[in-house]
């Protein structure tokens, strides 16, 4: 296929996600790696150890083959079908091979040694700094040091791994699909509320039941993530919970679909890079770019959960003495498909509000409109609708446009907020399209503007109504709005380390969790809830009994957290594979320390936790928590500053933006809280906002 008929080959602002097709992906990408070779190869034999000659063509380099694949993987993720699968599978070891090329390049790693030492080097700015230690130590970790046949190893396993994560996340998409529970008795689906026997009733009538209604039925339970989150909290019916509960939590872990293996595989392959590399454990190298240590790591995990085992342990008693009061048969032998359901009942009578019921009053429309008021009144920015100016994958998805004070735009950014099970995986996140850079920019006289992606998974929207959302929904796009933030707020030119590149990992998640906290205050609740049909706004007593609800279970939900964080270090620092010990037993072991209700023996969990296996948390879940107790920190400045006070508020965000926001990965994460907030952070704030500081006083 000509380079000038393939959308990918072609130039552009915004991607041509419309007219980009399976068949184009494969000679795209082979051609632009013969392209992208020729520039290595003429660089490798220019190169210099100044800026013009390795940075600027080196950032060429890196950013035309991210943009593309970029693009490629995005669509994976939002549009999945066999053919895209399969051209993937076809090209993705040629990229590989072409990126460890790069990455292991000796002349380059040099050049970069070269600046590194020269007496230059403190005339280099913080950024600039940044990016020659960012590659130097990259460089390292992927192998540039090695003897040739450890590397040629080396590459092997990275090939094999980058193969292995792609199968494990389409197995997980595909065993969630595969499930599918038709009920035709409305008798057994009480207490669901009734946008769930809608979206149920339309996933009847997509798989042939033409006649289904969300009145009379029939109606298809499915894993998806909606679904399966209402079934759980709001079914009476505890053998249907149990059902879908036990699906969910062993996905993909048998049959053809089985990521058991690929899990073996992958943590056996992680741990011989590392010895590779002169490691003892993934764990390690994991943590080389990031800024705790394995024991730091280790440490938090410990003390958070020791600020949350007593109080997980009154949460479970309270619920146990609510369902005995209620006269349920499982009052005494509540177990985990029980757990969500009784919450729900006692958080509806401790705090007199049904979340469902509430949903009227959060339509997606108005919670983005508060969303981006909020965005104006901290950060000075206008968000506003540009739909039609870029094209989209999909017809919901909405395209925006960022202006600063001086109505000139500064960023972009799409927003897929629907679930749609049959082609895009779940959860919810943010990625980059293009990035804020100064060398990649088609006009000289300004950096070339940030362009970023946010996926959701919210409920779709009915014929007659328009998206309605519960809060968790609404913390989950403040979140992946957050991140979003990082790169369109960038005022970072140095394109390898704008936005949230080149930040240590563990505070990535620093923006995404501040701005959750914003869904917790007054003026944000009453901004945004508004019912869909009269426009009347949440009754203000309902708004402040969901502000006092926030910290309901704390210590049980954090201690979820602390048990995904510690398997996922246990695994990657002790763990040896092949060994007397399964996966299983690790994490059965770490669940009797942060679940007061045993897990159950079948338990298959990680076999879904991409995070760590299809993903970039591996060795580094615990960074959740890490950049919580930041994030905490730094919200709590603009509760000093006077929530109530606007004016407080813009100085504060203003001083937010250019440091937390607007640095990047140009300075260093510490330096940059430090810079913002004026001394180190503590966990005083977290421990606050969830409710655990008399616990913790009291140990």
């Amino acid at each position: 296929m000509a380079a000038v008929e393939n959308p990918l080959l072609q130039d552009f602002i915004f991607p041509p996600y419309d007219v980009i097709e399976p068949n184009h992906i494969c000679p795209a990408i082979e051609a632009l790696l013969i392209e992208l070779e020729k520039d290595l190869d003429e660089l490798e034999k220019t190169v210099k150890p100044t800026w013009p000659g390795l940075v600027v063509p080196l950032e060429k380099i890196i950013d035309r083959l991210s943009v593309v694949w970029g693009i490629v993987n995005h669509l994976n993720s939002v549009k999945d079908c066999p053919q895209l699968r399969a051209t993937i599978q076809l090209v993705q070891p040629k990229k590989v091979g072409f990126q460890l090329k790069l990455r292991q390049s000796k002349l380059i790693y040099m050049a970069f040694k070269a600046i590194r030492d020269s007496s230059d080097w403190e005339n280099l700015s913080d950024a600039r700094k940044r990016v020659v230690d960012l590659k130097l130590k990259e460089a390292v970790l992927y192998g540039v040091s090695l003897e040739d046949t450890s590397r040629e190893r080396f590459n092997e396993i990275e090939q094999e791994l980058e193969k292995l994560a792609q199968q494990f996340e389409e197995n997980i998409l595909d065993a969630t699909k595969s499930f599918e529970k038709v009920i035709t008795d409305k008798k057994e689906l009480e207490g669901l509320p009734s946008t769930t026997l809608s979206i149920t009733a339309k996933t009847a009538i997509d798989k042939g039941y033409e006649n289904a209604t969300a009145e009379d039925g029939p109606w298809i339970i499915t894993l998806d993530g909606p679904i399966y989150r209402s079934v759980l909290q709001h079914a009476c019916n505890r053998s249907l919970r149990e059902e879908i509960f036990r699906a969910y939590v062993t996905r993909a872990s048998d049959g053809p679909l089985n990521n058991t293996p690929i899990i073996e595989r992958v943590l056996e392959l992680r741990l011989e890079k590392a010895k590779l590399l002169g490691f003892k454990n993934y764990a390690e190298v994991s943590l080389e770019m990031k800024m705790a240590t394995v024991d730091k790591a280790k440490d938090l995990i410990y003390k958070l959960h020791e600020a949350s085992w007593g109080s997980a342990i009154r949460d479970l008693e309270e619920l146990r003495d609510y369902a005995r009061e209620k006269g349920a048969q499982e009052a005494n032998d509540l177990n985990q498909w029980d757990i969500n359901f009784w919450s729900e009942r006692l958080r509806e009578s401790r705090y007199d509000f049904d979340e469902e019921e509430l949903r009227p009053y959060f339509p997606l429309p108005k919670v983005m409109e508060g969303l981006f008021n909020l965005t104006k009144k901290l950060f000075g920015v206008d968000i506003e609708p540009a739909d039609g100016t870029a094209p989209v994958w999909n017809k919901d998805v909405s395209f925006y446009q960022v202006k600063d004070s001086s109505n000139a735009p500064i960023a972009y950014f799409y927003f897929d907020p629907y679930s749609r099970p049959s082609e895009k995986r779940g959860g919810a996140w943010a990625d980059l399209v293009v990035g804020r850079s100064g060398v990649c920019s088609s006009d000289n006289t300004r950096p070339r503007l940030p362009i970023t992606n946010i996926v959701c998974n919210l409920t779709p929207p009915t014929k007659d109504k328009p998206s309605l959302m519960t809060i968790r929904e609404v913390e989950a796009v403040f979140h992946e709005f957050g991140h979003a933030l990082q790169h369109l707020l960038t005022k970072q030119d140095e394109g390898l380390v704008s936005g949230n590149q080149g930040i240590e990992w563990d505070a990535v998640e620093i923006p995404s969790l501040f701005m959750e906290n914003w869904c917790y205050q007054r003026e944000t609740i009453l901004g945004i809830a508004k019912h869909y049909e009269s426009g009347e706004p949440l009754p203000e007593n309902t708004s402040l009994r969901i502000l006092r609800a926030r910290t309901f279970r704390a210590g049980t939900l954090l201690l979820r957290q602390l048990r995904y964080a510690s398997v996922d270090l246990e695994l990657h620092s002790t763990y040896v594979p092949g060994g007397l010990e399964s996966i299983y037993d690790v994490d059965q072991e770490i669940g009797k320390r942060t679940h007061p209700i045993p897990l159950l023996p079948e338990d298959r969990f990680l076999c879904s936790f991409s995070h760590i296996f299809a993903d970039k948390y591996a060795a580094g879940y615990y960074s959740y928590q890490w950049a919580e107790v930041i994030s905490a920190d730094a919200f709590s400045a603009f509760e000093e500053a006077g929530l109530e006070n606007d004016q407080s508020l813009r100085e504060m965000g203003r001083k937010f933006r250019e440091t937390i926001l607007a640095l990047g990965g140009g300075k260093a994460p510490n330096e940059v809280f430090l810079e913002f907030r004026g001394r180190e952070p503590t966990p005083h704030a977290f421990l606050r906002y969830n409710g655990l500081l008399p616990t913790i006083a009291a140990t």
